[in-house]
Order: C-alpha cells, then structure tokens, then sequence
C-alpha cells in the first residue's frame, strides 16, 4: 500500500515538474503577446484604486475607466515628451562621454605604469568598462521603447480589465455552487497584490523624484533620465538602486572629478536607505517580502523567459505567485520558503512544517 502511494507521489511530483516546464516554455513562446497584457494588468492595478473611487462618488463606471485612462494617457505622454529628450541629448553626449572615459583609462594606466604596475589599457578595458554602464541608461530605456508599439493594445486591455473588475465577484457568484470560499480567496489575493504594486510604485515614483531633484541640485547633466532610470530599477530590490546609481556616479565624476561622483553616490545611498531600507519595509512588512535569494532567482528567470521588461517586473511578478501560494493553505509552506527569513516564527501548530499530502494523513 505505502509502496503503491510512494510511485503515486513520484508520479504526480513528475508530472508536476513536466507541467512546469512545458508552461514557462509556452510563456518564452508567446512573450511578444504576454508582455503587453502582464503591462496592462500592471497598469491596471495601479490605476484600479483611483477608478473605485470615483464610482464611490456615483461616478458612471464608464466615465470612471475614460477619466483614469485619460490621465493615464496623459502623465504617460508627458513623462515620454521630456524622457525622450532628456535621452535623445545623452545619445549625443555619449561618444563625447566615451572618450573622456579612454582619457581617464590612459592617464590612470600611466599613473600605474609610474609606480612599476605594468597594464595595458586594452586589458584594463576587458575587465572594467565604464562606458557600458554608461549605455545601460540607454539600453534600459531603449528596450522599453518596443512596448510605444504596442500602447493601443495595452491601454484597450486596461480599459477592458478595469471594466470587468468590479463584476467578477457576481460572474464568481453564479458560476460556483458554493462561492464564499472562492471570492474569500480570490479577495485576499486581489487586496494584497493591489496593495503590494500600489505601494511598491509609490516608493519608486518617490524614489525617482528624489534622484532627479537631487542630481539636479548636484549639477548633473541629464536629471531626469537618472530619475526615471532610479523609477524603473527599483522594483529590483537591492541590485536595481545600484544598477541606477552607477551611470549617474560615472557622469558626474566625467563633469567634477571625484569629489562630486562620491557626494552623488552619497545621495544616492541616503535616498535608497531612507526610502528603500526604512519606509518600504514599514509600509509593506515582512509578509510581501522575498528572500534574497529567490530575488535573485526571479530576476534571471523572468529577463529570460519575458525579455528586458521581465527584468522589471520579475520582482511583482514573483510576489504575485507567492501571494496566490500563500492564499491557499495546501501550498501555503512554499510561499513562507519564497519569503524573507523570519524573524519571528509564526505559531506552530500540530500539522507546521508536514507536506500538505500528509495533513490529512495522506491520500
């Protein structure tokens, strides 16, 4: 019997991992038709807060969804009027910004040479290239510039998505017998995503704000591509503010010397402890947070499977699965391994810490 029920696991485990494999295939696949639906949804979220609020204020459900999609439309617009100037006046610079870089390499080589540490620049240049974090703004910004393409289809998902949104409880109503379950479920999971990308984009829009007024106060060139790159970044936790710091770091220290890419790099820290390190955490907890590792993980992972806007949103897109893991108590135990290490373990209880298939005493 034991033996019978052990093939059975081993079965279903096997099938389980060939079901995964098949799925993240089918997504690599489609990425060019998944990427700007999981863009809409994203938007849609963000946006959704605003829309039941104004039909909270008897505000046609139709006006609603046009008023947020205008302003959407129109925040969206503006920010890409000075963006796309701001970066249309750094690809100028850069070559420019390319060969103070090469003066800098040769002069730093000869200072080397001087002191009897023989290395040619093209070696030095294999093993550090500031010009390539230079291009990272550029490269970031330019791989975004794929989903203007697609901005009607986005935005007629967005409008559809917000529509459908306040109905579903009803839909879920009719189609199940016994629908409390279903939409206690499906609520938690909805409550903690909204709350998570809504407080997630407060703190990088925050954050973005912060960098562009404070290279700006610094004398920078180009502040607002430092901050909108600062927006993007940091939905990567940890890797994301450093990625965004070291091209403004480089510029500043090509214009000032030194002394003024150290008090950039300065302001850079303090806004990402403040903002990252103190208030986020404060606001989100330690329930939506993830390990370290799995950041990581999920950052690789999702930039393969999805392209460069994957990269982006690997973190939300990891939480999403870990929120919907946790929503449900038989896959709850991979949710808790997703997360952060705790610092205070929940209550035991009789079943803590047994495979699911054994709680009920098995199958």
């Amino acid at each position: 019997m034991n033996e019978h029920l052990e093939i059975g696991r081993g079965t279903r485990l096997l099938l389980s991992a060939a079901a995964f494999v098949i799925v993240v295939a089918g997504m690599k696949a489609a990425a060019s038709v998944l990427v700007p639906f999981i863009v809409a949804v994203f938007l849609a979220v963000i946006s959704a807060p605003l829309v039941f609020w104004l039909k909270s204020k008897r505000v046609p459900s139709g006006v609603a969804v046009a008023v947020v999609v205008l302003l959407m439309v129109g925040v969206l617009t503006l920010a890409g009027m000075f963006v796309g100037n701001s970066l249309n006046r750094f690809l100028v610079a850069l070559p420019s910004y390319e060969a103070r870089i090469q003066q800098e390499l040769t002069s730093f080589v000869r200072w080397l040479g001087e002191r009897g540490i023989e290395v040619s620049t093209a070696t030095l240049l294999e093993y550090v290239d500031p010009g390539a974090a230079l291009g990272l703004a550029t490269g970031v910004l330019t791989s975004l510039g794929g989903l203007v393409t697609n901005a009607f289809l986005i935005l007629l998902a967005v409008v559809f998505i917000l529509l459908e949104a306040s109905g579903f409880p009803t839909k879920i109503k009719e189609a199940v017998t016994d629908p409390k379950p279903t939409l206690e479920g499906f609520s938690e999971f909805a409550t903690k995503l909204k709350r998570y990308i809504v407080i997630k984009t407060a703190i990088c829009l925050a954050t973005g704000i912060a960098v562009t007024a404070w290279t700006h106060v610094c004398g920078v060139d180009f502040p607002i591509l430092w901050g909108v790159l600062a927006f993007l970044l940091n939905y990567v936790p940890s890797l994301g503010s450093i990625l965004a710091a070291v091209p403004a770091v480089i510029t500043a220290f090509l214009q000032a010397g030194p002394g003024m890419a150290g008090l950039v790099a300065l302001g850079y820290l303090a806004i990402n402890i403040t903002l990252g390190s103190i208030l986020e955490p404060r606001f989100l907890g330690q329930g939506l947070g993830l390990s370290t590792l799995v950041v990581f993980l999920s950052l690789v992972a999702w930039a393969w499977v999805l392209g460069p806007v994957g990269m982006f949103l690997s973190v939300p897109l990891t939480i999403t699965v870990k929120i919907a893991l946790q929503s449900n108590e038989r896959t709850r135990w991979i949710g808790i391994l997703l997360g952060p290490e705790l610092t205070d373990p929940p209550p035991s209880t009789p079943d803590a810490g047994r495979p699911p298939g054994d709680r009920d005493g098995g199958e």
